[in-house]
């Protein structure tokens, strides 16, 4: 959430910064300063009459102590209309900062100077590719075939179970899956990330917290009965730990790492590019999630890149890096890194880790603060990325390295599934 002092202090430049995300709403801007101007004077207007309210009632009481009683009831009577308007510009205050809320909500975070312009994913910046793209035979088969062939996936076992985008996992299928996420967390701690176990639920001020609310609340699941949410990743849970927290400066930077279900409707997601692993509405995520000096937060997040990256090239996959467009940015990130892996057998791209940098926007709505070298509270930064989100990278492992032997283990992934082949 951004906070009202810096819309109010570079108006132009946030306006700018908006275009660049192609957000419309800019009438917000102007209604956002002329509510915090009304709150302002109704704060005043609370202030200077609760201080003459204050200032009668010590004089009611110099006035009974040296015996003056008819004068102080004379006051007394005019305090009645004080408690009124003592009660009602509160009333009116609650409503204005109630309103302003709601409207700064709205506002999506602005965008690094450095995010290029643009509306769709073809316009996102390609700043790097690493790797030979693998030539496969003719006969090679995409990720949803080779699982059937080798019984890795069941998806149809899913289906039955629980629905579309619900895969199981047999065999070898789910052994890989085990060793990625140990795989990814061990790498994590080498980085010096501490990993945290969390819920797999969380409450709406959770949600708020780090900007799914009141947002994307239609791509998760929702426990109505508890009023609680399904996490749509890790982020959530690891961030909230600090929520209305002040750390000390030197506790910063806080590394947290974390493995989790991930849960996502993914509503209107249909068509061949959404096959086998491609999309799903369950899926396994380790996460990687920093809290910063804003000082440091852009070097961090090329830190938090390189990390994706190192594990990407340890799993021998061809990547690619996009520095994304303002119009295909999440609404809460100041700069977001895609990184994706190529898919040979299906020609194409596939998403595996966005890295973001969400600079005060999340800590604003979280409370999240650490005191600084002058002994002043301010906000943190905060940037998160997966590291690794499993689907693609199962689908690309298994398409990219299927011989006619079978499927060749990752040589960094044989201690953790204790064979060099799936055959």
């Amino acid at each position: 959430m951004l906070q009202v002092s810096y819309i109010r202090d570079n108006k132009e430049q946030v306006l700018a910064r908006l275009a660049v995300k192609n957000f419309k709403q800019t009438e917000l801007v102007d209604e956002i300063l002329a509510l915090d101007d009304n709150r302002k004077q109704t704060q005043n207007r609370l202030d200077s009459t609760s201080a003459e309210a204050n200032a009668a009632a010590k004089r009611i009481g110099e006035l009974m102590r040296t015996g003056q009683k008819e004068e102080a009831e004379k006051v007394k009577s005019q305090t009645g209309t004080w408690k009124e308007d003592i009660k009602r510009f509160g009333e009116e205050l609650t409503n204005i900062e109630q309103e302003l809320h709601q409207k700064l909500v709205q506002l999506p975070n602005l965008p690094h100077s450095s995010v290029p312009v643009g509306i769709t994913p073809e316009e996102n910046e390609v700043v790097l590719e690493h790797g030979e793209k693998p030539t496969l035979p003719e006969n090679a088969l995409p990720h949803w075939e080779l699982a059937a062939k080798y019984n890795l996936i069941d998806f149809e076992l899913g289906v039955k179970i629980t629905g579309a985008g619900f895969p199981v996992y047999k065999g070898k299928g789910a052994k890989l899956q085990r060793a990625l996420i140990s795989f990814f967390l061990d790498e994590a701690e080498k980085a010096g990330y501490s990993e945290v176990m969390l819920p797999l639920l969380v409450n709406e001020a959770s949600g708020f917290g780090t900007g799914q609310l009141p947002d994307k609340e239609g791509q998760m699941y929702f426990v109505g009965q508890d009023n609680l949410y399904l996490i749509p990743t890790a982020e959530v849970p690891v961030t909230n730990l600090y929520r209305d927290v002040i750390l000390k400066a030197d506790e910063l930077p806080v590394k947290n790492t974390g493995y989790t279900p991930c849960f996502r409707r993914e509503a209107g997601s249909y068509g061949a590019h959404v096959r086998g692993l491609n999309r799903l509405h369950q899926f396994d995520k380790v996460e990687i999630v920093q809290v910063v000096h804003p000082d440091t937060s852009y070097s961090v997040l090329e830190e938090m890149s390189s990390h994706v990256q190192g594990l990407l090239q340890k799993l021998g996959l061809p990547y690619r890096v996009l520095r994304l467009c303002g119009g295909d940015m999440s609404f809460t990130a100041s700069l977001t890194y895609d990184m994706e892996t190529w898919s040979a057998a299906q020609q194409r791209w596939l998403e595996v880790s966005s890295v973001s940098n969400f600079e005060t926007y999340q800590a604003n709505r979280l409370k999240l603060r650490f005191r600084n070298a002058e002994g002043k509270t301010q906000l943190a930064h905060t940037l998160n990325g997966s590291a690794l989100a499993l689907p693609r990278i199962v689908a690309t492992l298994l398409e990219n390295n299927q011989t006619e032997n079978g499927i060749k283990i990752p040589e960094v992934l044989v201690p953790y599934t204790r064979f060099e082949y799936i055959d």
